[in-house]
C-alpha cells in the first residue's frame, strides 16, 4: 500500500510518500481502504517529537488517527461490520506506529462506527478525532439545555464542531474567534467575541453573570480568562492546558468512543451537525497539509485525500 511515514522525527523533511505492506488484520479488527484521513495539530506534534514522553512510538511511522472509508476484510471475531460496509473512525492503538494516513488501516472495532450518511468522504474523514474531543469535552462539563457555554477557539476544528454539539444540547454558545470568523460563528448559532486582551469584559458584556462552563481548545491564558467567568472551577475544561486540573477544572485527552461516533453520526443525520472542510490535499501531500496545520489558523478540518 502507499503510506505517509517517517522514520525518525523532525519537520516536514521527514515525511515519506512511501510503499509498505497491507496491514495485518487481528480477530477483533478490520482492515478499511481509507477514503479520507483528516489531519489535526496532533500529528506534526508527533512528527516532531513533542509527544515522545507520553506515547509509544515505533518507526516507521504511519501517521494519522482520523479515517472514513470502506471495509475490506473483517477478523475472525468481528460481527459489528461487514466486507462494503463504510465507516469512519478515531483509530488510536496503544502505540503509535499504524496510522491512517495510508490506502489501507487494520481497526479495532472499537474505534470505528458507521459514517454518517449526510456527510461526504473529507467531511466524515474529519469528523472523528476533534468531534469526539468537542463532545466528550462537554459531556465533561456537563453541558444542559440552558447554560451559557463559553468555546475558546470556537472557529477552529474542534471548535466549530463543540458549537454545533453544545447547541444541539439547548445550550446558548459564546465563541472567540478573529474577527473575519464572527459572521461564520453566527452562522453556527454562535454569539462571536474577539480573542486577547479584554476578552473577559466582551464575554461579559453578552452574558453579565458570566457563563456556567467554558471550554479551552487554545491554551494561553484561555484557562485564567474562564475562571472569572464561570463559577463551579470544576465546569472549565482544557485540552490544551493542564494546569486546569490544578484549578479544580478537567483535562480533556479524547478517547476512542464507537458510541460516541455513532452519536456524532446521529446529529449529522439529524442536520444538527456539519463538518467544515477548509482545504483538501491528496495523500502524496501530506506534509504541506500539516504545515498548513500547523499555521493555527484554520477554518474548520484540513483532510487528506487517498483517490
Amino acid at each position: 500500500m502507499k503510506a505517509i511515514a517517517i522514520s525518525r522525527y523532525g519537520g516536514p523533511e521527514v515525511v515519506e510518500y512511501t510503499d509498505l505492506p497491507d496491514p495485518k488484520v487481528g480477530p477483533d479488527s478490520v482492515l478499511v481502504q481509507v477514503r479520507a484521513a483528516g489531519v489535526n495539530p496532533v500529528d506534526w506534534k508527533i512528527r516532531e517529537g513533542h509527544l515522545d514522553g507520553l506515547l509509544d512510538v515505533h518507526f516507521p511511522l504511519v501517521m494519522g488517527w482520523d479515517a472514513a472509508g470502506v471495509v475490506r476484510a473483517v477478523g475472525g471475531g468481528v460481527t459489528e461490520f461487514a466486507p462494503g460496509d463504510e465507516v469512519y473512525g478515531y483509530i488510536r492503538k496503544d502505540a503509535v506506529e499504524h496510522g491512517t494516513y495510508a490506502e489501507l488501516v487494520a481497526a479495532p472495532v472499537r474505534t470505528l462506527a458507521r459514517r454518517p450518511a449526510a456527510l461526504d468522504w473529507a467531511q466524515s474523514g474529519g469528523l472523528p478525532l476533534a468531534g469526539l474531543t468537542a463532545l466528550q469535552g462537554l459531556k465533561a462539563l456537563r453541558v444542559t439545555a440552558g447554560d451559557t457555554v463559553l468555546v475558546h477557539a470556537a472557529a477552529g476544528g474542534v471548535g466549530h464542531l463543540a458549537v454545533q454539539i453544545a447547541r444541539a444540547l439547548g445550550a446558548r454558545v459564546i465563541g472567540t474567534a478573529g474577527g473575519r470568523n464572527h459572521d461564520y460563528l453566527r452562522g453556527l448559532g454562535a454569539g462571536p467575541v474577539a480573542h486577547g486582551e479584554g476578552l473577559a469584559d466582551r464575554v461579559r458584556a453578552l452574558a453579565p453573570g458570566g457563563v456556567d462552563a467554558a471550554l479551552d481548545l487554545v491554551g494561553g491564558g484561555a484557562v485564567e480568562v474562564s475562571a472569572g467567568l464561570v463559577a463551579d472551577p470544576a465546569r472549565i475544561a482544557s485540552v490544551a492546558d493542564y494546569g486546569v486540573v490544578a484549578r479544580g477544572g478537567r483535562y480533556v485527552w479524547v478517547r476512542p468512543d464507537a458510541a460516541g461516533l455513532a452519536e456524532l453520526a446521529a446529529l449529522a443525520d439529524d442536520g444538527r451537525l456539519t463538518v467544515t472542510v477548509a482545504s483538501t490535499f491528496p495523500l502524496a501531500q501530506a506534509a504541506s497539509a500539516q504545515a498548513l496545520s500547523a499555521e493555527g489558523r484554520t477554518r474548520g478540518k484540513i483532510v487528506l485525500l487517498t483517490g
